[in-house]
């Protein structure tokens, strides 16, 4: 890869580490190699527009690394936002892009609200159902704040991503009940089944129904693969079939920056005075507690477990 993008591809894993979501950091860098090393995904691909219409954009990703033409869509986004105060970069021929906060992150220096959403391989069932067929296809949204830290929610549609019990798998420690359906759609402490069986989505039938909108928005406006057309989880995805969508929205066109952040303020300041139950040292506004483990880290180092690091031993040996 050019350097530029080597620089982007290893921020975004680093960026995810450092606020503790180790399932998207440097965990991925073997599977990132692999891709590169095989030849599917396009070290020197360079993503282009190729549809512009006012607020909407289309990007084809030319089968980069993920991380690439999301952060190319992005700042087109942005740009676009700039003028006509509400912009959507739609993404087609790209690869896995990693933790979507990463992009509606970057909306906030310019006093932008981001959201980002992508597909993702099939690792849930319909409600009830037992074929793979639907993806967790996170949202991720950033609201600036003023001198608190920013409101970011970046979740899947289920309630753990693939990668956090592969982490669980590596250490050896059993996962919670409500994450994972084994093959047979029985709840399963025991990640290896989990990794064989089907992903517990967020809110039952909820949560299915939000992961297929949001697969749906981040492929079809696009036209990228949806559900099982992108892969699976044992063959992998097929490369240049990923879709995402990117929204900026400039916030001075609705309210004046100023008074939005301060309310943003009181309503983060709000959570955490609230009353706590029993055992709760303390309340955080979404993002609140990855803002604090970002500022740990970055004073004492971002602790990686050993399977991780023999990971990205491996790789670079290779």
């Amino acid at each position: 890869m050019s350097p530029a993008d080597a620089f982007l591809l290893a921020d975004s894993l680093v960026a995810a580490d450092v606020r503790g979501v180790h399932s998207h950091g440097v965990l991925r860098v073997p599977e990132y190699v692999e891709k590169l090393l095989a030849g599917g995904v396009d070290p020197a691909g360079r993503p282009r527009v190729v549809r512009d219409q006012a607020a909407a954009i289309v990007v084809d990703g030319s089968n980069s690394m993920g991380q690439i033409g999301a952060t190319f869509a992005m700042h087109r986004a942005i740009e676009r936002a700039r003028t006509v105060n509400v912009a959507a970069a739609a993404v087609r021929g790209s690869n896995h892009c990693g933790a979507m906060f990463y992009y509606a992150m970057q909306a906030l220096p310019e006093e932008m609200i981001g959201v980002a959403t992508t597909n993702a391989l099939p690792t849930m069932a319909p409600w009830g159902g037992l074929d793979k067929i639907v993806g967790i296809n996170p949202l991720a949204v950033a609201i600036p704040a003023g001198e608190e830290p920013p409101v970011v929610v970046d979740a899947a549609f289920s309630h753990s991503s693939h990668g956090k019990i592969r982490v669980y798998h590596q250490k050896g420690f059993p996962i919670p009940p409500t994450w994972a359906f084994d093959a047979d759609g029985v709840p399963t402490t025991d990640p290896a089944r989990a990794l064989d069986g089907l992903l517990q989505p967020i809110g039952g039938y909820k949560g299915v129904g939000l992961a297929m909108v949001m697969g749906m928005l981040a492929t079809l406006l696009g036209g990228a693969s949806y559900g099982a057309e992108l892969g699976n989880m044992v063959d992998g995805a097929r490369p240049g079939c990923d879709g995402h969508l990117f929204l900026a929205v400039r916030i001075a066109a609705f309210e004046d920056p100023a008074r939005f952040r301060a309310r943003v303020d009181a309503i983060v300041r709000q959570v955490r005075e609230s009353r706590r139950a029993a055992g709760v040292e303390r309340l955080y506004a979404p993002g609140g507690l990855e803002a604090e483990t970002e500022a740990r880290y970055r004073r004492e180092g971002i602790p990686l477990n050993e399977a991780t690091w023999a990971g990205l031993e491996a790789a670079a040996a290779r």
